[in-house]
């Protein structure tokens, strides 16, 4: 699999996850901070011709280790992030109750 830099960009209360595909191409997974310690992620988005290379599924492992390391819970608003915790039964200490 490519490897593929992650940047983490961030404000007070968002941010995102992003990769560069190519010039003018990214992905990236979007997050809103609802409390010191709770991130909704709200959107994952990999423009079509990058599909079915796991480059979401890398962002949410980013995601998933961003979490970790910082004690944040998550509010998985976003579909895909939904569906990857239901596949993940051991991320389920990071879901928001």
């Amino acid at each position: 699999m490519t490897e593929f830099e992650i940047r983490h960009e961030k404000n007070r209360n968002s941010g995102r996850y992003v990769i560069e595909l190519a010039p003018g191409k990214i992905a990236e997974m979007t997050y809103q901070r609802q409390s010191l310690s709770q991130i909704i992620i709200d959107h994952t988005r990999v423009p079509p011709e990058f599909r079915g290379r796991d480059i979401a599924a890398r962002l949410m492992e980013y995601a998933i280790g961003q979490a970790r390391r910082n004690k944040d819970k998550i509010v998985p608003e976003c579909s895909y992030v939904q569906k990857q915790f239901a596949r993940h039964k051991d991320w389920a200490d990071l879901l928001a109750e």
